[in-house]
């Protein structure tokens, strides 16, 4: 069936129903409703083709991806895949140079003029973003994902980094530990200045004086976590924990802590933010990780969710999603030896 002939027999245009169809504002949600249930009823598929043609739309959202590239993204690319495949809108992936940067905002200029994206997702943002900054001022919708102190109205979802943090701190100072290291995300990163903050105010709030030889900042890859944690222990005195920006960093922190010969869960105490891998589970590991939990699958999915709102006209102010994150007590934390 064709789209003039299923418009006929709804009695309304073909532009109606493919507005519809499209979800549309200016079309009512009783019509909307009506369309999709007719659709439905009669099978009715649309060519997206055609659909596109109407609607003016591209069919696609956008999504920068770094060629180091990361597990995390990979996992909110996976939620973000499945939600959107519901909806017959592609994904426009843009590969960029990290060892470009000043490339970056070039890169999201093309993208959003290029008529290829009805919209573009935003991973990492900075406290004042030049892509944020760039979109608005283009006219392109967006959402970011985390948050950004930048003065110009953006959608985000994101989860509390802050107090996530500072609950997994104060959960090894509560043990007794006093030298608490901590590896996190890339310097200058919103969410990695949020952790950060939450590790500060949980020393502050026991008296423990913040030690900059005891924190370190790069991408979550298990190499990285290795080779900070190792230089850590070698420290004289040691610290006897460490929180983990990572899955893939908590990795590597056992590694270094087993070739030092040191024990995890009895003479180093490890906790990490845990990203809910399919194939990498905090249970699984030995010993099992304390972690703060939060799915970058679920993250992914809801993105695709507040996108299509977005499209629809739902106001920017109104997308502000704040996720609290879950404290998960395993075997690699317990109180220091001698406590």
């Amino acid at each position: 069936m064709k789209l003039r002939e299923f418009a006929q027999q709804l009695g309304l245009s073909p532009t109606t129903v493919s507005r519809a169809l499209s979800g549309y504002p200016e079309v009512s949600e009783k019509t909307r409703k009506r369309v999709a249930e007719e659709a439905t009823r009669l099978g009715y598929r649309p060519n997206i083709n055609a659909v596109r043609l109407a609607t003016g739309r591209a069919g696609a959202i956008g999504v920068v991806m770094g060629r180091s590239g990361e597990f995390h993204f990979s996992e909110f690319m996976g939620g973000l895949a499945e939600r959107l495949g519901t909806e017959d809108i592609d994904i426009l992936v843009s590969p960029m140079d990290d060892k470009n940067p000043t490339g970056e905002i070039q890169l999201y200029s093309r993208l959003a003029v290029s008529g290829r994206v009805d919209a573009v997702i935003v991973h990492s943002p900075e406290p004042n973003d030049e892509r944020i900054a760039l979109l608005h001022k283009l006219g392109m919708p967006f959402l970011v994902h985390g948050r950004s102190d930048i003065d110009v109205p953006h959608a985000w979802l994101d989860i509390d980094n802050e107090g996530a943090i500072r609950r997994a701190t104060s959960h090894l100072i509560d043990l007794g530990h006093r030298r608490i290291a901590m590896i996190n995300g890339r310097q200058g990163r919103t969410f990695s200045l949020h952790r950060d903050k939450g590790y500060r105010d949980a020393l502050q709030a026991r008296g423990i004086a913040f030690d900059p030889r005891l924190v370190a900042h790069g991408n979550f890859t298990d190499e990285l976590g290795f080779r900070f944690a190792r230089s850590f222990l070698e420290q004289t005195p040691r610290p006897t924990a460490f929180v983990a920006g990572s899955m893939m960093t908590a990795l590597g922190i056992y590694r270094a802590a087993r070739s030092m010969g040191l024990e995890i869960g009895r003479e180093v105490s490890v906790i990490a933010h845990d990203d809910v891998f399919p194939y990498l589970t905090a249970d699984n590991m030995v010993p099992s990780l304390s972690a703060t939990r939060s799915s970058m699958r679920a993250a992914g999915a809801r993105s695709a969710d507040l996108v299509l709102q977005l499209l629809s006209g739902r106001p920017t102010e109104e997308v502000h999603e704040l996720w609290p994150v879950e404290l998960i007590l395993r075997e690699s934390t317990a109180p220091p030896q001698g406590a």
